[in-house]
């Protein structure tokens, strides 16, 4: 019996002790996190499943593990098929997965810390349709068969200096109770573990690749707040920063705290807030408002201190980056990298600079076929060698005191087909075409998505992500609620101060994947003669762009005219970082087309 077998058995037998027939496993944690620490990564022990979004649901008599269209192809590399079914959420959602499976009168599990209330409520209406029924349990039954589960992590809390914020904690609180005030609330639950983090400014390193520590947080109207956290994380010098407006409990406190809430009008993000605090609160008897957590917004908006922090963080990163770049194109001929040593070259480059925490996602190091996959981890069991007349994505960002990057780069090495040049050039195209977007105050980056698509479209191709993704400060790389994506439903506004990155691909299943991303930041444009104030956005990311994969002939004018601008940016800002060899490769990197 396989590792991955015995763990679904196991977990079955649980089940049946517990008197269910079912339970659902989501990639989550108690705030709702793209990314989770090891003690939450239920799923890939179940499973073997390492992607960063998915859930698997277990049944008496059969398993389904639930993906987007990022993982069609890394599910079946990861998870055994004879015991999972693969099922795409773009075709069949879980709760109607689950409407068609369970049988009647049966009863399936729910960790209520693990989902949002949403989803229970949707899942719970289609189960009962069919005479059956979700039930929330008290203990997860996974953490009951894993022996070996990681405790959650004993890191201190670090203070993160109002030099990178921007913007003073006590500044905030006064800002959130303002909020609660104008609304008529008493006061708002904050799970999201960046919200915590920048709300109290504070840093932590309880999840890898993002600096944040397992807290939540009320905040009061009257501009009081208390800090749910492991007492132990704090330093003095936390204490201090917090104040005697800031009361401490012990981060498993919350739903005793919650419970004194009877009476109040507290305002709670569904989106961002598990269903076990709804189920709190109704407890109490509080009167609960859906609205969304008043740091979002203000955290996405980037002050110009964290702007200033921002771009000094890309300029040293960039000039990492093109070390690698040049390393690569010397040493990848030689046959002898594999996408390990390459990643870990990168890191060694990002290393030199001090102000490096550390990196802000795993480094997405893909060699040949590997590139089509757009989330590829890779470990000691799917490593391949970097080949000759193939493509390697790099895709890999850091995690600086003063701002979190995120960058991908296509290196062709050796000669690359015609097929690739003229994808690579089309994705480019589609890159140039949303960097240079004007735009009226109110569009959203949905409304922009279709600039990038626009090549591959007219050639009938596409890829299967967003576009862009927001950018916190020394915080998540994937930060909402802004995006540039054409999934429905995204209709948040574009404003001056967010960052979000710019990143079409195109991906052939089994030979290779192109993907070039740049983060930029919104900003205010005036037109000479136009009528009102217009957007646009200023590139923050300067990296070299691969010169074997430019099709010149394939750009128009302003295309290319925009391609040696930006190179010409490119020298300017990492040029007076490099040395003898490396600098010559940038110059003739970056020449004009």
């Amino acid at each position: 019996m396989s590792t991955y077998e015995a763990r679904l058995k196991a977990l079955r037998e649980q089940m049946q002790k517990v008197g269910l027939d079912g339970f659902v496993v989501p990639i989550c944690d108690e705030h709702m996190s793209e990314y989770v620490g090891e003690y939450a990564q239920r799923l890939a022990w179940l499973t073997g499943f390492g992607g960063s979004a998915g859930s698997a649901i277990v049944l008496k008599d059969k398993a389904a593990m639930f993906i987007d269209g990022r993982y069609v192809v890394q599910v079946r590399d990861q998870v055994d098929g004879n015991l999972y079914e693969y099922v795409n959420v773009a075709d069949q959602k879980p709760h109607e997965w689950l409407a068609a499976n369970a049988p009647k009168g049966s009863k399936i599990g729910y960790d209520g810390w693990l989902h949002t209330r949403e989803w229970a409520d949707t899942a719970g209406k289609a189960l009962t349709k069919t005479g059956a029924e979700l039930v929330a349990v008290q203990n997860n039954p996974v953490d009951a068969v894993w022996e070996d589960q990681p405790q959650r992590s004993p890191d201190k809390l670090a203070v993160h200096s109002d030099q990178y914020a921007g913007k003073s904690a006590r500044d905030k609180r006064a800002d959130v109770a303002t909020w609660l005030n104008d609304k008529c609330y008493d006061a708002t639950v904050i799970a999201a573990l960046d919200s915590v983090a920048w709300f109290f400014n504070v840093r932590g390193k309880d999840i890898a690749n993002t600096p944040v520590a397992l807290a939540y947080a009320i905040v009061r109207a009257d501009e009081t707040a208390t800090l749910f956290v492991a007492p132990e994380k704090l330093t003095d010098a936390v204490r201090e920063h917090l104040g005697n407006h800031v009361e401490i409990r012990d981060y498993d406190e919350l739903a005793d705290a919650l419970s004194d809430l009877a009476g109040k009008t507290v305002a709670v993000d569904p989106e961002r807030s598990v269903a076990a605090i709804f189920e709190a609160l109704d407890k109490a008897g509080a009167t609960i408002v859906k609205d969304r957590d008043p740091t979002i917004l203000a955290k996405a908006i980037k002050n110009e201190a964290e702007i200033n922090g921002h771009k000094a963080a890309q300029k040293r990163d960039g000039a990492a980056l093109t070390k690698f770049l040049h390393w690569m194109a010397q040493e990848a001929p030689k046959g002898a990298l594999d996408e390990l040593s390459a990643a870990a070259r990168l890191r060694k480059f990002r290393d030199e600079s001090p102000e490096l925490k550390d990196l802000s996602f795993n480094t997405i190091s893909a060699a040949g076929d590997h590139g089509a996959l757009p989330h590829y981890s890779v470990n000691e069991e799917t490593n391949q060698p970097v080949a000759m007349n193939s493509l390697y994505l790099v895709d890999s960002g850091g995690q600086y005191l003063d701002g979190t990057t995120d960058v991908t780069r296509v290196v062709a090495v050796g000669e690359p087909t015609a097929e690739m040049r003229k994808r690579y050039t089309q994705v480019l195209q589609g890159h140039i075409a949303l960097d240079q977007a004007i735009f009226t105050k109110g569009t959203t980056g949905g409304q922009l998505d279709i600039l990038a698509r626009q090549y591959l479209w007219a050639d009938g191709v596409d890829y299967g992500h967003g576009t862009g993704h927001g950018v916190g400060s020394y915080l998540s790389v994937h930060e909402g609620p802004q995006r540039i994506s054409s999934s429905s439903g995204l209709n948040e506004p574009l404003q001056p101060g967010m960052i979000l990155s710019n990143e079409p691909g195109y991906y052939k299943a089994g030979e290779f994947g192109i993907r070039i991303e740049n983060l930029f930041l919104v900003e205010e444009r005036e037109i000479k003669g136009g009528e009102q104030t217009m957007l646009g956005f200023e590139t923050l990311t300067f990296a070299p762009l691969e010169r074997k994969l430019i099709e010149v002939d394939m750009l128009s004018q302003s295309q290319r005219q925009w391609v040696d601008d930006y190179h010409a940016k490119v020298r300017a800002v990492i040029a007076p970082q490099l040395q003898c060899d490396a600098l010559e490769w940038l110059e003739a990197q970056t020449a004009p087309l």
